[in-house]
This record gives C-alpha cells, sequence and structure tokens, in this order.
C-alpha cells in the first residue's frame, strides 16, 4: 500500500467533483498523490482531466428511489462497477479512499473497504443522500458541512468540517471582473447564477425584470449551457454567459449582491466571500430538497435571503433585492462572525488522523 497515495471519487455533478478541487492543491502540498476514478461519461471526467489527474472510469448505475424500468439493470451495472473499482485500487494500492457521493461513488467505496483501504467520505447536503447513506457502512468517517447533519449520521463517524473552498476563489479582482464585462457605470453589480446547468425558472424571472433592474444595477448572469437570449446581446449593463471558469472569481469579487440556487458549495462559497445573497433554492418537485434545506438554514444563520421557486416572480424579486440593499452591513458583519469557515484544513485533518489509525 502507498502510504502517499490517494484515491479519490464522486461524480454525477460539478457540485460532486468541485469540493475535490479544493482539496487537491493541499494534499499535493503534503506530498499526496492523487488519482480519480468516475464515471465513463459524467461531468467529472472532464473536470479532472483538465488538472492532469490519473483518471480510471468505471460502469456505474444510478439508485433511484422511484420506479423506473432502469431498476432491473442498473444493479447489475452497480456490481459491474464494485468489480471494476476492487480491481483498480488494487492495482493502484492507495493509503485511503476520498469520497464526495453521487452514484459512482458507492462501487469505488465498497470497492475499497474489499481491499481492507480505510474511506472517508464528505457530504455537503443536510441530509445525507442516498450514495452516502449506503457508503458510510464502509466508510471510517463521513465529514459534513452543516451542524444539522450529525444528528443524521450513526456510530459517531460524523464530523463537522465545513465545505472545503476552492483557493483561487478567494484571489478574484473586482477591477478585472468589471473590466471582462466591460460596464460603462458605476452602478452595484448583481450575479446570478443558477448551478452548472442554468435554471430556467431564474432566468426567465430575471430577464423579465431587466427593464426594472438595470435602472439601478449592472447583471452579471450565467444562465447555463444552450441558455442564452441572442435578443439580449447588447443591452447596456447587462452581460450573459452560459458558463464560466477562470472568471468565476473575478465576476465574484466584483459583485454587490448574488442570485443564486442553493447548493451547499455554491452557498459556502458566498459566506466566504461574504456576499449578501438572495438563495433560490431547487424545488422538492425536481430534488429531494436537500438545497431548500440548506437554503433555510442559511436563513436561519442570517447569511440568506430565501424565495422558494414557486413563489418567484418579478415583483417578489425586485422586493427581496431592495430588502438585500437596504440590510447589506447586516448581512455582511453576520456572515463575518460566522463559525463556518473554509474546511479544506479541517477535511485533511481528518484524512490523516484516519491514515495514522489504519
Amino acid at each position: 500500500m502507498s502510504h502517499k497515495k490517494i484515491i479519490m471519487t464522486g461524480g454525477g455533478s460539478a457540485g460532486h467533483v468541485t469540493p475535490n478541487l479544493a482539496l487537491i492543491p493541499k494534499l499535493k502540498e503534503k506530498g499526496y498523490q492523487i488519482e480519480y476514478i468516475g464515471s465513463e461519461n459524467g461531468i467529472e471526467r472532464k473536470i479532472i482531466q483538465e488538472e492532469n489527474i490519473p483518471y480510471y472510469s468505471i460502469s456505474t448505475g444510478k439508485l433511484r428511489r422511484y420506479f423506473d424500468l432502469k431498476n432491473f439493470t442498473d444493479p447489475f451495472k452497480v456490481v459491474k462497477g464494485i468489480l471494476e473499482a476492487k480491481k483498480i485500487i488494487k492495482k493502484v494500492k492507495p493509503c485511503l479512499v476520498f469520497s464526495k457521493g453521487g452514484f459512482v461513488s458507492v462501487p469505488v467505496v465498497i470497492g475499497a473497504y474489499l481491499n481492507g483501504v480505510p474511506v472517508v467520505a464528505h457530504e455537503s447536503d443536510i441530509t445525507p443522500g442516498l450514495a452516502n447513506k449506503i457508503s458510510s457502512k464502509y466508510s471510517k468517517k463521513i465529514c459534513v458541512t452543516f451542524p444539522e447533519t450529525l444528528e443524521h449520521i450513526k456510530d459517531n463517524k460524523g464530523v463537522l468540517t465545513g465545505t472545503p473552498i476552492r483557493y483561487e476563489l478567494l484571489q478574484g479582482s473586482r477591477l478585472e471582473g468589471i473590466r471582462l464585462c466591460n460596464f460603462k457605470s458605476e452602478k452595484p453589480i448583481i450575479m446570478v447564477i443558477g448551478g452548472s446547468l442554468g435554471s430556467a425558472i431564474i432566468n426567465e424571472t430575471i430577464r423579465n425584470s431587466l427593464k426594472e433592474l438595470l435602472k439601478n444595477y449592472n447583471i452579471i448572469h450565467i444562465c447555463g449551457n444552450g441558455n442564452l437570449d441572442n435578443k439580449l446581446t447588447n443591452v447596456d449593463g447587462y452581460r450573459q454567459f452560459e458558463y464560466v471558469k477562470y472568471e468565476l472569481k473575478h465576476f465574484l469579487a466584483a459583485s454587490d449582491y448574488v442570485i443564486s440556487r442553493a447548493g451547499a458549495n455554491t452557498i459556502f462559497e458566498l459566506l466566504a466571500l461574504k456576499k449578501p445573497n438572495i438563495l433560490i433554492p431547487l424545488s422538492a418537485k425536481a430534488s429531494r430538497g436537500d438545497q431548500i434545506l440548506n437554503a433555510n438554514s442559511f436563513k436561519k444563520n442570517g447569511f440568506s435571503i430565501v424565495i422558494q421557486e414557486d413563489d418567484l416572480n418579478t415583483e417578489i424579486l425586485l422586493e427581496e433585492i431592495k430588502h438585500l440593499e437596504k440590510n447589506k452591513e447586516i448581512f455582511v458583519r453576520t456572515m463575518k462572525n460566522s463559525s463556518l469557515k473554509n474546511g479544506t484544513d479541517a477535511i485533511i485533518k481528518v484524512i490523516e488522523s484516519c491514515l495514522n489509525e489504519a
């Protein structure tokens, strides 16, 4: 077993990959080699290969809580994935597997367990997802983002660490952000971001409200792939992007306010950057409701204003933006005083303590 090699896993959405990206530079600094197991066609493959990290793909099936004909074929894919992962882990001989959840992680975690390799998992949301529920049986420790999550984790395995924040997000330049958007006026800037796939309802509401919004604000709108509106390309004070990568840190630095979905990674980034924000969580119709819980936790802590998707319209949006602007200082102060910090160091501590026990 290599004492300095860690296999990471996690995928299905960008949210199951970005925390791994935040940990990788710190782990490498400490002399660990990182390799990755993910799915054949998941978003994680592209993201990890761009970082020049050795990548192995395995067969994955989705575990659903609802009836679907694929429920009959997917268990075979999961079993196949376990055998493939077991074989890769046996060959690579890592000292530990770090799992970020998502369905691809289940075979990897079980494959590690069958090879006697310790597993540390990380759960971003308040209630553990199905993948992490299964993985927890095979994990030594589960790092959690929210204090509320600890009560859902059995056998004293839960450790409150927060979520890892990508270091480069804290390095943005306000001036560069304004330059990239070519804004001509000094108006405050609102950034709108609807998750890695974009959000039709948020995009539509923002565009319906543009006339009013542009009287007082400049708008940076990250609208998701295929969601640009060509009629709005030359509107003064409005800039739309399908997806941003290196620009994101500069856009965040330039923004006075942020309107966002309520995925755990994003909201903890807003907290770390102390950006007054309005959260519009994915509705329970389109998800298992984890974003609603995340958003309500942030509202309760005084970090965010929350608008439920079903209540979203131009009138409510404009009203809440006014409210956000009026209470800007209070929100910033509350975020500054929060004990929820960047989780990178805390997670690495958990990894190293598991290695010392192994």
